[in-house]
């Protein structure tokens, strides 16, 4: 019997985006998750005591601002070395090209698959054959799983490939190729890597993406870790899914239908993070709040907006692991406008003009000139990600001429209640 663990996506050392901005975010906490997640990895294989690990890709983020990322690795693949477990590795588009990685000597444990051409590395005390080739540039687009040897008949075979498969939603289609592919090779186990989320491919034979070992951003919640499997008499008996993330990622959705005052809406939030931290057994919780329904505080959450932030962010650190990533506010008004103030009042008609307020990209950077300089002075990322800068296209731009619909209609509401 032999045992391995299958891990890919580590991005040891990229930073967690979503929190850094916030004052008395736990910002160390942040940075050094995806090491202590590795430091979970390299426990759990010296408590299991496998024979050797997979890495399918994307170790590294790209090239390291200095060599402390790859001391840090090289300290850790010493630790295995002293437990015998030996490391397998090929590069994944985010490492394909990183010029120091290249000049650091690897320990003796550590095989870096080539680039050039699929290689093979055996273990001949376990019967083992493990196939892989690394990426050599970012944007790999040729289908590399056709280029690997078939299968050997005197071992159990193992395919190590960084691949997108025939896609995945929010993933590049790097070194696309099918399932079909993979099958025709003959391999026992395919490590696959690439994909964030764990999935589970196939089990005949085993084709599975682990996952990362830690989210990074609000995209990638849920539980992270890496598969552990277990072979005997050449044969898979066990695969298992073992979570290795120290910080959690969560959306948490509360419905305010049922809410009539500020104390109501704080009492059913505070419920619900506190649901949502039982569901991660200690780790700390970063939560991005959505807060939906048809309600009667429509229009306080509107108008004020950042009181109400702040005061969730108050219940959230009050529970002293979790932070509040962002809040979003969901809810519609429970009672429609014309019953308020009938059709045929001045304040009606002002309404009936904010509902039929046009916009697209082109008429709010012509309405507002300065924000298309602001737009091109922004650096990438701002403009890029989960929440880009003033995205232009059309489902956005829909979005916040709704949000502004409501907050003026908000305003009105509470201008024409006071009279």
């Amino acid at each position: 019997m032999f045992k391995f663990i299958h891990t890919a996506d580590i991005h040891l050392d990229s930073p967690l985006k979503g929190l850094e901005v916030h004052e008395y975010a736990p910002v160390e906490e942040i940075r050094g998750a995806t090491r202590r997640a590795l430091d979970n990895l390299i426990d759990l294989a010296i408590e299991e005591e496998v024979n050797f690990i997979l890495i399918a890709g994307d170790l590294y983020d790209g090239d390291w601002k200095d060599y402390n990322t790859g001391l840090f690795f090289s300290a850790r693949m010493g630790r295995l070395s002293e437990a015998g477990i030996k490391v397998f590795i090929v590069s994944g588009n985010h490492d394909a090209a990183s010029q120091l990685t290249k000049t650091l000597p690897l320990p003796d444990n550590v095989t870096l698959f080539s680039s050039k051409k699929p290689q093979f590395r055996k273990l001949d005390d376990i019967g083992v054959i493990i196939h892989g080739k690394s990426y050599s540039y970012r944007a790999v687009t040729e289908n590399l799983a056709s280029q690997y040897p078939q299968y050997d008949s005197n071992y159990f075979n193992i395919g190590l490939l960084h691949t997108s498969l025939t896609g995945h939603e929010g993933h590049e289609n790097y070194a696309p190729c099918t399932l079909d592919d993979l099958k025709s090779k003959g391999y026992d186990y395919w490590a696959l890597g690439h994909v964030h989320k764990r999935e589970l491919i196939s089990k005949e034979p085993w084709i599975v993406f682990p996952g990362n070992i830690q989210g990074r951003h609000i995209k990638e919640t849920g539980a992270k870790g890496a598969t552990l499997v277990t072979v005997e008499g050449g044969r898979i008996i066990k695969v298992e899914a073992l979570e290795l993330d120290v910080l959690r990622w969560a959306v948490c959705q509360v419905d305010l239908s049922e809410c009539e005052t500020s104390e109501n809406v704080y009492d059913v939030v505070r419920q619900a993070l506190e649901h949502e931290l039982d569901q991660v057994d200690g780790k700390t919780l970063v939560i991005r709040l959505v807060l939906t329904g048809t309600c009667s505080v429509h229009g306080k959450l509107l108008d004020q907006t950042t009181q109400w932030i702040e005061g969730f962010r108050s219940i959230a650190v009050q529970f002293g692991d979790m932070w509040l990533e962002q809040v979003k506010f969901q809810t519609t008004r429970k009672v429609k406008l014309e019953d308020m103030f009938g059709e045929d009042t001045p304040i009606a008609g002002l309404l009936k003009s904010v509902q039929q307020i046009e916009l697209d990209g082109d008429t709010l950077f012509g309405l507002v000139p300065e924000l298309s300089a602001l737009k091109n002075k922004l650096p990438a990322e701002v403009q890029t990600g989960d929440q880009p800068f003033l995205d232009p296209s059309p489902d956005k731009i829909e979005v916040l001429r709704n949000a502004i619909q409501e907050l003026l209609i908000a305003k009105l509401l509470q201008y024409g209640g006071a009279k």
